[in-house]
Protein backbone atom coordinates (compact mmCIF):
# COMPACT_ATOMS: atom_id res chain seq x y z
CA UNK A 1 0.00 0.00 0.00
CA UNK A 2 2.84 2.38 -0.83
CA UNK A 3 0.56 4.73 -2.78
CA UNK A 4 -1.82 5.00 0.19
CA UNK A 5 0.91 6.32 2.50
CA UNK A 6 2.42 8.44 -0.29
CA UNK A 7 -0.87 10.34 -0.61
CA UNK A 8 -1.93 10.15 3.04
CA UNK A 9 1.30 10.00 5.06
CA UNK A 10 -0.54 11.04 8.21
CA UNK A 11 -2.18 7.61 8.33
CA UNK A 12 1.21 6.12 9.18
CA UNK A 13 1.35 7.97 12.49
CA UNK A 14 -2.32 8.06 13.41
CA UNK A 15 -4.15 5.69 15.70
CA UNK A 16 -6.37 3.45 13.60
CA UNK A 17 -9.42 4.06 15.81
CA UNK A 18 -12.07 5.93 13.89
CA UNK A 19 -10.34 5.42 10.53
CA UNK A 20 -11.47 2.78 8.02
CA UNK A 21 -9.24 -0.21 7.38
CA UNK A 22 -7.54 -0.82 4.05
CA UNK A 23 -6.72 -4.41 5.03
CA UNK A 24 -7.15 -6.77 2.07
CA UNK A 25 -7.52 -3.89 -0.41
CA UNK A 26 -4.99 -3.59 -3.24
CA UNK A 27 -5.48 0.11 -4.17
CA UNK A 28 -6.36 3.15 -2.02
CA UNK A 29 -9.62 3.64 -3.93
CA UNK A 30 -10.55 -0.04 -3.55
CA UNK A 31 -12.13 0.86 -0.21
CA UNK A 32 -14.87 2.71 -2.13
CA UNK A 33 -16.20 -0.58 -3.54
CA UNK A 34 -19.35 -2.29 -2.27
CA UNK A 35 -17.59 -5.56 -1.41
CA UNK A 36 -16.97 -7.01 2.05
CA UNK A 37 -13.89 -4.80 2.55
CA UNK A 38 -15.56 -1.56 1.44
CA UNK A 39 -16.78 1.42 3.41
CA UNK A 40 -20.42 0.38 3.66
CA UNK A 41 -19.58 -3.08 5.01
CA UNK A 42 -17.15 -1.62 7.55
CA UNK A 43 -19.70 0.94 8.76
CA UNK A 44 -22.42 -1.68 9.10
CA UNK A 45 -20.09 -3.84 11.19
CA UNK A 46 -19.48 -0.92 13.57
CA UNK A 47 -23.14 0.18 13.65
CA UNK A 48 -24.26 -3.41 14.19
CA UNK A 49 -26.86 -3.55 11.46
CA UNK A 50 -27.44 -3.18 7.73
CA UNK A 51 -27.84 0.45 6.79
CA UNK A 52 -26.78 1.51 10.27
CA UNK A 53 -25.54 4.95 11.28
CA UNK A 54 -22.82 5.50 13.89
CA UNK A 55 -22.57 8.97 15.46
CA UNK A 56 -19.93 9.56 18.11
CA UNK A 57 -21.34 11.31 21.21
CA UNK A 58 -18.91 14.21 20.78
CA UNK A 59 -19.93 14.88 17.17
CA UNK A 60 -22.02 17.97 16.39
CA UNK A 61 -25.05 17.64 14.10
CA UNK A 62 -26.74 20.82 12.88
CA UNK A 63 -30.37 21.46 12.00
CA UNK A 64 -31.96 19.96 8.89
CA UNK A 65 -29.08 17.54 8.27
CA UNK A 66 -29.98 14.42 6.26
CA UNK A 67 -28.03 11.22 6.97
CA UNK A 68 -28.50 8.04 4.94
CA UNK A 69 -27.16 4.80 6.36
CA UNK A 70 -24.70 3.28 6.36
CA UNK A 71 -22.78 6.29 7.65
CA UNK A 72 -20.00 6.89 10.20
CA UNK A 73 -19.51 10.20 12.02
CA UNK A 74 -16.45 10.25 14.25
CA UNK A 75 -15.37 12.11 17.39
CA UNK A 76 -15.68 15.90 17.30
CA UNK A 77 -16.82 15.83 13.68
CA UNK A 78 -19.08 18.72 12.72
CA UNK A 79 -22.01 18.28 10.35
CA UNK A 80 -23.47 21.73 9.75
CA UNK A 81 -26.90 23.04 8.83
CA UNK A 82 -28.54 21.38 5.80
CA UNK A 83 -25.64 19.06 4.99
CA UNK A 84 -26.46 15.81 3.18
CA UNK A 85 -24.55 12.62 4.01
CA UNK A 86 -25.38 9.86 1.57
CA UNK A 87 -24.67 6.15 1.88
CA UNK A 88 -21.09 5.18 2.63
CA UNK A 89 -19.99 8.52 4.10
CA UNK A 90 -17.19 8.14 6.67
CA UNK A 91 -16.47 11.40 8.47
CA UNK A 92 -13.38 11.07 10.69
CA UNK A 93 -12.38 12.89 13.85
CA UNK A 94 -12.58 16.67 13.65
CA UNK A 95 -13.71 16.70 10.03
CA UNK A 96 -16.32 19.23 8.86
CA UNK A 97 -19.17 18.87 6.39
CA UNK A 98 -20.64 22.32 6.02
CA UNK A 99 -23.84 24.04 5.01
CA UNK A 100 -25.40 22.56 1.86
CA UNK A 101 -22.41 20.27 1.28
CA UNK A 102 -23.08 16.74 0.03
CA UNK A 103 -20.89 13.69 0.67
CA UNK A 104 -21.47 10.34 -1.03
CA UNK A 105 -19.53 7.09 -0.43
CA UNK A 106 -16.42 9.02 0.60
CA UNK A 107 -13.92 9.40 3.43
CA UNK A 108 -13.06 12.70 5.06
CA UNK A 109 -9.91 11.85 7.03
CA UNK A 110 -9.20 13.63 10.35
CA UNK A 111 -9.42 17.41 10.13
CA UNK A 112 -10.62 17.44 6.50
CA UNK A 113 -13.10 20.19 5.64
CA UNK A 114 -15.86 20.42 3.03
CA UNK A 115 -17.39 23.50 4.65
CA UNK A 116 -19.33 25.45 2.03
CA UNK A 117 -21.51 24.19 -0.84
CA UNK A 118 -19.21 21.27 -1.75
CA UNK A 119 -19.88 17.96 -3.49
CA UNK A 120 -17.64 15.04 -2.52
CA UNK A 121 -18.47 11.94 -4.55
CA UNK A 122 -16.68 8.58 -4.21
CA UNK A 123 -13.52 10.29 -2.99
CA UNK A 124 -10.87 10.19 -0.26
CA UNK A 125 -10.10 13.60 1.25
CA UNK A 126 -6.83 13.62 3.20
CA UNK A 127 -5.91 14.78 6.67
CA UNK A 128 -6.34 18.57 7.15
CA UNK A 129 -7.42 19.14 3.53
CA UNK A 130 -9.61 22.19 2.92
CA UNK A 131 -12.06 22.46 0.04
CA UNK A 132 -12.86 26.05 -0.88
CA UNK A 133 -16.47 27.17 -1.26
CA UNK A 134 -18.15 25.50 -4.21
CA UNK A 135 -15.35 22.97 -4.84
CA UNK A 136 -16.66 19.84 -6.56
CA UNK A 137 -15.07 16.38 -6.60
CA UNK A 138 -16.77 14.97 -9.69
CA UNK A 139 -17.21 11.20 -9.83
CA UNK A 140 -18.85 10.24 -13.16
CA UNK A 141 -17.70 10.60 -16.75
CA UNK A 142 -20.17 12.20 -19.16
CA UNK A 143 -20.01 9.11 -21.36
CA UNK A 144 -20.64 6.77 -18.41
CA UNK A 145 -17.50 4.69 -19.03
CA UNK A 146 -15.15 3.39 -16.34
CA UNK A 147 -12.82 5.88 -14.67
CA UNK A 148 -9.14 5.75 -15.69
CA UNK A 149 -6.45 6.63 -13.17
CA UNK A 150 -3.14 8.31 -14.08
CA UNK A 151 -0.12 7.72 -11.84
CA UNK A 152 2.99 9.85 -11.33
CA UNK A 153 4.91 8.11 -14.13
CA UNK A 154 2.12 8.85 -16.61
CA UNK A 155 0.83 5.29 -16.77
CA UNK A 156 -2.94 4.99 -17.05
CA UNK A 157 -5.18 2.10 -16.19
CA UNK A 158 -8.83 1.24 -15.71
CA UNK A 159 -9.89 1.67 -12.08
CA UNK A 160 -12.72 -0.79 -12.59
CA UNK A 161 -15.17 1.78 -11.21
CA UNK A 162 -17.83 3.66 -13.13
CA UNK A 163 -18.03 6.11 -10.21
CA UNK A 164 -14.81 7.40 -8.70
CA UNK A 165 -13.99 10.93 -7.63
CA UNK A 166 -10.63 12.21 -6.40
CA UNK A 167 -7.89 11.24 -3.98
CA UNK A 168 -6.79 14.47 -2.29
CA UNK A 169 -3.47 14.12 -0.45
CA UNK A 170 -2.94 15.31 3.12
CA UNK A 171 -2.69 19.05 3.69
CA UNK A 172 -3.93 20.08 0.25
CA UNK A 173 -5.88 23.30 -0.31
CA UNK A 174 -8.43 23.69 -3.11
CA UNK A 175 -9.59 27.19 -4.00
CA UNK A 176 -13.19 28.23 -4.47
CA UNK A 177 -15.06 26.61 -7.36
CA UNK A 178 -12.30 24.11 -8.18
CA UNK A 179 -13.57 21.03 -10.04
CA UNK A 180 -11.62 17.77 -9.98
CA UNK A 181 -12.34 15.39 -12.84
CA UNK A 182 -13.13 11.75 -12.05
CA UNK A 183 -10.01 9.80 -11.07
CA UNK A 184 -7.89 12.84 -10.20
CA UNK A 185 -5.04 12.33 -7.73
CA UNK A 186 -3.58 15.31 -5.85
CA UNK A 187 -0.32 14.77 -3.99
CA UNK A 188 0.07 16.02 -0.39
CA UNK A 189 0.18 19.79 0.16
CA UNK A 190 -1.15 20.58 -3.32
CA UNK A 191 -2.34 24.18 -3.72
CA UNK A 192 -5.01 24.62 -6.41
CA UNK A 193 -6.04 28.20 -7.31
CA UNK A 194 -9.73 29.14 -7.53
CA UNK A 195 -11.79 28.22 -10.60
CA UNK A 196 -9.33 25.56 -11.84
CA UNK A 197 -10.26 22.26 -13.46
CA UNK A 198 -8.01 19.42 -12.31
CA UNK A 199 -7.37 16.04 -13.91
CA UNK A 200 -4.83 13.24 -13.77
CA UNK A 201 -1.89 13.24 -11.33
CA UNK A 202 -1.18 16.67 -9.81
Amino acid sequence: MGLLLELFPGLGGKKTEGIPSWSGISTPWGILSNDSYGLMAQIEEIAGKEGGVFIHPSASIGDFVIIEGPCFIGPKAEIRHSAYLRKGSWICEGAIVGHSSEVKNSILLPGAKAPHFNYVGDSIVGIDVNLGAGAILSNVRNDGRNIFVTLEDGSRFDSGFRKMGALIGDGSQLGCNVVTNPGSILTPDSMIPPNESVKGWV
